[in-house]
């Protein structure tokens, strides 16, 4: 079956079910040429995607906008168009008159003198800052640390802006649009047409310009907002037959490291010097192809000016061959894009006059379906744009400011897990494999940590990195992120989920998963007066007790994270470590219910709750585990619940709503996901670009709510583990009808969900055959598949 499948929202129900009676649901078996793959695949050929912002011009919109599209440039560069393919990102303003295009790559990092940094060396102290806490002194954890000031990681950047100036001239029928399916950003202005990707297929930022009579001075423009004032910065721009060469060295102060942009300039037009740049008249048409490297010394410039006319087909530089070579490009990027893209699709059933509007009309009418339908497409194309040599940064790929919240980094104890959260089910390997990427590239890393500050084997995770070190060096008093311990479980859980989608298990994972179990062997040695074993130092990120400092004992996250580690490394290592790992996870003491009925933060008695704050991180067993759910611990999800309506927002995190969406989701409180919905969609959350700010009113530019929203939407609708399917366990009031497709499960099935206020209808494409539970309204129920064989699930009202 094709990736490509998708697309076709329709052939599910060409063929009607063999039902059966079954009280509230029937159920029937197909398997016949309808879903093969090249009926599938032309279904994609013939439904295709709607051009961005369709509708208002004489397109579809009887069915979601694959795109967004604005009436006016962007003004800010947040409200930039964006497009990547996980290396290269490109922010587009669409100004005719200058045209920016703001150039970005993963590995752009400033050094800071954290480079070298290491984990502090405390295995020494470890036995006395354990002995002090269990006897009660719950401030004993803030003298465990070797004294250092609080350190960042290196800063992610922006490197420069492509840049095209002419004279200033009037607007006429200007539009600017990104087409979700492609990537790729376009603007149009009277006879003037400017489009920009990112190809995924040969890392490439390809620029194409045309216009009847084109003229402009061209720039690689370093001066972005924040950039260091002791930057030292060289130009280079010199003709070449095809038209010219431009370079941009960018070296960090008092750094040997710089980075360079390199831009070959394809035109029909002449060129001549114009410093720092060139200028381009009478042309008809341009093409820029754009890469930049960080690198220490000096970058060989002229190999890489190679390297891109080799992408050039032979066509000639006139403007018919120009433009070949640029539809070339773009067809070698689109191959790989659109099928991953198009693997799942969502559609609200939203007002065609809804989906006609400009993302910036469409922003501010928080309860229309087609918001949610263009936010969701949205999310989906900028996290799949983002992840490639990495995963999604806190910026997703994106800055145009050199001043990064947080440094722009990978921040591991709820954002880059919330960002992520859709991968396995949305069918996005790309983004689960950028994951993987960051894992395995830094586990020498994660065990310096485990032997520095527990003298441990095996492995502990940073809660922040800046995608080169995974040591632990940034932390402080108010944030004790060396004692943090669950943070391998919660990188590695994606990956686990992956493996179980597609029924294989990466033998990286097996050897991380051992690792993992072996740190908790040589950590887990104490024990309370019950004989349990307990986690100590211990820390519920970023949260502290009402009555107790920040290092505590038996956080409910650490708990649960242990339990899973050990159990998870049992399953992928069968035999006597298996036996000895899950003896020790049966030893860790329950999670506790507190005075309020509430599962506690820490499990320890005595240790108050603390219940203003923006993380969420006692409910892990809820979600992304599932460890605590409404079916198999029924009093301790009535308890995680409980936590859960006494949580406050404190400081309106988006990425705190969308936690608390997706724990509602697995709780079946459909109530509560409209209202964190709602929180994130009425507080002016998102940009024009449909990328999402960390506060309301667009504060902090910030990839948390923009990535995390499909997640939280498929979680409401459909969820999976190995052994069950729920169907429709939150769905919010607001969405009566719509359809969802292309969901992988954990169990190894696709599935096609339809639902309207008279009943749902699933389609099941199992991969491979297995007994499930179905959670349905109705109750639940054994249901077995057979691998190649569809199932369809009918559900009657709910």
């Amino acid at each position: 079956m094709t990736d490509k499948a998708r697309a076709d929202a329709h052939a599910a129900d060409a063929h009607p079910a063999v039902a059966h009676s079954d009280g509230a649901h029937s159920e029937g078996t197909r398997s016949d040429d309808a879903h093969s793959d090249g009926a599938r695949s032309e279904a994609v050929r013939s439904e295709g995607a709607p051009t961005a912002g369709t509708g208002t011009d004489g397109g579809r919109t009887d069915a979601p906008v694959h795109g967004t599209w604005e009436p006016l440039p962007a003004a800010r560069w947040e409200d930039a168009f964006l497009s990547g393919n996980g290396t290269h990102g490109v922010m587009v303003f669409g100004d005719p008159n200058d045209d920016r295009v703001i150039v970005n790559h993963h590995r752009l990092i400033r050094p800071n003198g954290s480079a070298k940094a290491r984990p502090p060396e405390l295995a020494d102290r470890l036995a006395d800052v354990q002995d002090r806490l269990l006897a009660g002194d719950m401030s004993a954890g803030e003298d465990f640390t070797d004294g250092r000031p609080l350190l960042w990681v290196q800063p992610f950047h922006p490197a420069f802006q492509v840049r095209l100036r002419r004279p200033a001239e009037e607007w006429r029928a200007y539009r600017r649009e990104a087409d979700f399916t492609t990537g790729a950003v376009r603007a149009e202005c009277g006879d003037r047409r400017s489009e920009v990707f990112v190809s995924r297929a040969d890392d490439v930022i390809a620029q194409y310009v045309t216009a009847s009579d084109l003229a402009a001075e061209v720039t690689l423009d370093h001066r972005l907002a924040g950039a260091p004032a002791g930057l030292a910065v060289g130009h280079g721009a010199v003709r070449t037959p095809e038209g010219a060469l431009l370079t941009l060295r960018a070296r960090y102060p008092g750094s040997d490291l710089a980075y360079t942009g390199v831009t070959l300039l394809v035109t029909d037009g002449r060129t001549r010097p114009a410093f720092p740049g060139v200028r381009v008249e009478g042309a008809r048409s341009m093409l820029l192809l754009t890469r930049v490297h960080r690198h220490p010394g000096e970058l060989d410039v002229l190999a890489e000016v190679r390297a891109l006319r080799e992408l050039l087909p032979e066509a000639g530089h006139g403007a018919e061959g120009i433009g070949h070579a640029y539809t070339h490009l773009l067809a070698r990027h689109t191959a790989l894009h659109r099928a991953a893209y198009l693997r799942v699709t969502l559609d609200l059933h939203a007002e065609p006059s809804e989906r006609a509007l400009p993302g910036s009309e469409l922003v501010r009418r928080p309860k229309s379906p087609a918001l949610l339908e263009r936010l969701f497409a949205a999310g989906r194309h900028h996290l799949l744009s983002a992840a490639g040599t990495l995963p999604p940064r806190l910026t997703g790929l994106w800055s145009g400011d050199w001043d990064t919240a947080w440094s722009g980094a990978f921040t591991t104890d709820a954002n880059l897990n919330l960002q992520t959260a859709s991968a396995a089910a949305a069918a996005l390997p790309e983004v689960t494999e950028a994951h993987a990427a960051l894992v395995h590239s830094q586990l020498p890393h994660w065990r310096d940590n485990a032997r520095a500050v527990f003298g441990a084997r095996g492995v502990v995770a940073p809660a922040h990195t800046d995608g080169e070190s995974g040591h632990i060096y940034h932390l402080s008093r108010a944030y004790p992120l060396h004692v943090w311990t669950a943070g391998a479980d919660w990188l590695l859980k994606p990956l686990v989920d992956h493996d179980e989608t597609r029924g294989e298990r990466d033998p990286r994972m097996a050897a991380a998963l051992a690792e993992v179990a072996c740190f908790y062997e040589d950590f887990l040695t104490r024990t309370d007066d019950d004989g349990h074993l307990v986690i100590v130092p211990s820390y519920s990120p970023e949260n502290r007790p009402a009555n107790a400092s920040w290092v505590t004992v038996n956080a409910a996250m650490d708990l649960s994270a242990a339990r899973h580690a050990l159990r998870t490394a049992a399953e992928y290592h069968p035999g006597p470590d298996a036996e000895r790992w899950r003896s020790l996870a049966d030893r860790l003491p329950p999670h506790r219910i507190n005075a309020e009925g509430a599962l506690a933060e820490w499990a320890r008695p005595g240790l108050l709750d603390t219940y203003d704050h923006r993380h969420l991180s006692h409910l892990y067993g809820v979600w992304p585990l599932d460890e605590i759910n409404p079916y198999d611990t029924p009093e301790l999800a009535a308890a995680a619940h409980r936590a859960l309506e006494l949580r406050g927002a404190e400081n309106d995190s988006a990425h705190g709503h969308l936690h608390h969406a997706l724990v509602a989701a697995r709780l079946r409180d459909a109530e509560r996901v409209a209202a964190a919905l709602d929180n994130i969609l009425a507080g002016d959350f998102f940009h024009v670009s449909l990328m999402s700010g960390h506060y309301p009113n667009r504060q902090v530019y910030n990839a948390d709510a923009a990535h995390a929203l499909p997640a939280v939407l498929i979680e409401a609708l459909i969820q999976s583990t190995p052994e069950r399917l729920v169907l429709l366990p939150a769905l919010p009031a607001g969405l009566p009808s719509g359809e969802l497709r292309g969901i992988r499960t954990r169990f190894g099935a696709e599935a096609d969900l339809t639902w309207t206020p008279e009943g749902a209808r699933a389609v099941l494409r199992p991969g491979r055959t297995c007994r499930i539970e179905l959670q349905t309204s109705a109750g639940a129920r054994p249901l077995s598949l057979s691998a190649g064989e569809d199932r369809v699930l009918t559900l009657g009202p709910r």
